[in-house]
């Protein structure tokens, strides 16, 4: 897929603010408050900024955190980690690799059959349940 690149000014333009804050800053929202932390439609995740695909509701699981969770991407090359120092502590970081767009983290915590955890905001997706 091709990279997509928009300016600052763009991405402010097209993205709420808590939108803008959470995938252009990595920001982080609350625990408990995105619009997707307690969804259970079948459906799709994507990106916020891009509309690419990342996960699918039957990924998706109740890790009691606060965020939607999901034990794995839908596709592998749509998400890139990236090292995360910020807070005092090192964790990895959850990307579009299409937009760049901050999602999440990722953790090694979750269920079968990848016992991966990924941690993503609300804010960061959009659902699509027509797939």
């Amino acid at each position: 897929m091709k990279k997509i690149i928009k300016t600052d000014q763009q991405w402010r333009a097209e993205l709420s603010p808590i939108e803008y804050q959470v995938t252009r800053q990595a920001d982080t929202e609350r625990a408990f408050t995105g619009k997707f932390w307690d969804h259970h439609q079948p459906g799709i995740y994507t990106c916020v900024c891009c509309n690419t695909p990342l996960f699918a509701s039957d990924a998706k699981f109740d890790s009691g955190c606060g965020w939607p969770s999901y034990f794995k991407a839908l596709n592998p090359d749509h998400v890139r980690e990236n090292v995360d120092r910020s807070h005092g502590m090192t964790r990895t970081e959850i990307v579009c690799n299409i937009c760049d767009a901050h999602l999440g983290h990722v953790f090694p915590d979750g269920p079968p059959p990848t016992g991966l955890r990924y941690c993503i905001n609300s804010a960061a997706l959009r659902f699509d349940p027509n797939t």
